[in-house]
């Protein structure tokens, strides 16, 4: 049942995500907006996500600021790797394709999913071990 939840809250993550990129994208388009939206995308879907992990999913509980504050730093640092596979997956495939949204996204719900599998594995181990 974890692994159903994951994945769902996952797909969330990822709807946020992307959502997040189009809006920005929409607001913003002059030089480096893919950069921007990726960056606006990639904070409102970790926050997201680390929300629903922590309580759905690893039911972590923490008793002060301090100690959420770094649960949620050592969380974000995990996600900067996997990060980089989304990211890398999402520019390389907006330069490929020569801007063809339907295909960067694509890809990024593709890289998000590998990263989200990694990053799974990350978390359990060395997050919300307690």
């Amino acid at each position: 049942m974890t692994a159903f939840y994951y994945s769902l809250f996952a797909a969330l993550a990822t709807a946020v995500n992307i959502l997040f990129q189009e809006l920005t994208m929409t607001v913003y388009s002059a030089q480096f907006s893919l950069e921007l939206a990726l960056a606006v995308g990639t904070l409102v879907g970790l926050v997201v996500k680390y929300y629903l992990d922590k309580k759905y999913i690893f039911k972590a509980k923490t008793t002060s600021h301090a100690e959420t504050a770094k649960q949620f730093y050592l969380y974000a640092g995990f996600g900067l790797i996997t990060t980089a596979i989304f990211w890398g997956l999402e520019i390389g495939f907006d330069w490929y394709t020569d801007g063809n949204k339907v295909a960067i996204y694509t890809a990024g719900a593709f890289g998000l999913a590998i990263g989200y599998w990694v990053k799974y594995h990350l978390d359990k181990k060395y997050v919300f071990n307690s």
